[in-house]
């Protein structure tokens, strides 16, 4: 991801200034390779100041790093999960606002044009009451037993893995498109492989949800890191007294618009399209783009906001709180195999 966020950093205009990782050797090579200026260690670069700290360290460090950067008088970025707590994570949302820093989550889904104009049709009115809605997030880079990464163990990646890392990001998406909170909820999980290399494995592979929201309507989600073939399906569809809407990341281009008469896609033009979803557009029509570019106009709008102007919907800490307090039911609910109300905040 640091990979990802420097490309995103260069593309906004900064000045790439000093990279810190755990070991020298990795830190020299990444700064090497990324165009970095100075090569630091962890606890000096937590404790200088900079314009902007971009977090994107294991799950279990992202509160630890993020405070120490806001304590240092810096803005802080910092890769999702927020923290591996919700109480944590309520204590960095709080600090944020107390240093007057941003501190900014990279839900960057929200940066595809297509979502921003579907959000539009829920604000505008256009579809109507809000009934059913349905949602999944599937890959399949942890299908087989021999597939290790650092998230499957609880230490470093928390007590969620499948839904803190990729369920988190379906959740926000459905509920910045919406315009409505999951207000109960009854999970379930599974492990597929209980063991990993040799390692005993304590985190979920897969997560299926029935949710309620705020205004009655209902909908399932289904999340799953073992999904043959799916490198990345993310995907949401909402149905509204008038209209439904489906967006499927994997092709961002397109906007599915059903109606009981006609249905309809709505392609990437920015003279078609909704005011914030033509401002998102940065190539021609027909032109595809994706998820660096939507990655790129997050940081691009997170810059923005800590130099004193105001963007639209930016993801910040009160966001990655939010999926932590989700995350945190969905936990309960597979624990007692019953519905459960999710705090607001």
């Amino acid at each position: 991801m640091a990979a990802v966020h420097s490309r995103a950093a260069r593309s906004a205009g900064a000045a790439l200034d000093a990279l810190a990782s755990a070991r020298p050797e990795s830190a020299a090579r990444a700064a090497a390779e990324l165009g970095y200026s100075r090569r630091l260690d962890p606890n000096a670069l937590a404790e200088e100041r900079f314009d902007v700290v971009h977090v994107c360290t294991p799950n279990d460090s992202h509160a630890e790093y993020a405070a120490r950067a806001l304590r240092a008088g810096s803005h802080v970025i910092c890769e999702k999960p927020l923290a591996t707590s919700a109480e944590a994570a309520r204590t960095l949302t709080e600090a944020a606002a107390d240093a007057g820093r941003l501190g900014a989550v990279p839900f960057v889904y929200r940066y595809h044009p297509m979502v921003r104009e579907a959000r539009a049709r829920v604000a505008g009115g256009a579809t109507g009451r809000l009934l059913t809605v349905s949602g999944q997030y599937l890959q399949d880079w942890l299908l087989g037993a021999d597939d290790e990464n650092w998230r499957v163990g609880s230490q470093a990646g928390g007590p969620s893995r499948a839904f803190a890392d990729i369920g988190s990001h379906l959740v926000d998406l459905i509920e910045f498109v919406c315009g409505e909170r999951i207000v109960r909820l009854a999970a379930t999980a599974r492990t597929v492989h209980e063991q990993r290399g040799g390692h005993p494995v304590d985190t979920e592979d897969a997560v299926a949800l029935v949710v309620e929201f705020s205004s009655g309507a209902i909908g399932t989600l289904l999340v799953s890191q073992v999904a043959p073939g799916r490198k990345n399906g993310l995907v949401f569809e909402l149905a509204g007294t008038e209209e439904s809407l489906r967006f499927e990341q994997e092709d961002p281009e397109r906007l599915w618009v059903g109606g009981r008469s006609a249905s309809q896609l709505l392609r990437r033009d920015p003279d078609q399209l909704s005011p914030e979803a033509a401002r998102l557009c940065v190539v021609p029509a027909g032109h595809p783009q994706g998820y660096q570019d939507a990655f790129n106009a997050f940081v691009a709008d997170a810059y923005a906001v800590t130099r004193g102007q105001t963007r639209e919907a930016l993801p910040t800490f009160a966001d990655g709180l939010r999926a932590a307090i989700v995350t945190e039911a969905v936990l309960e609910s597979v624990r007692t195999r019953a519905w459960v109300e999710v705090s607001a905040r």
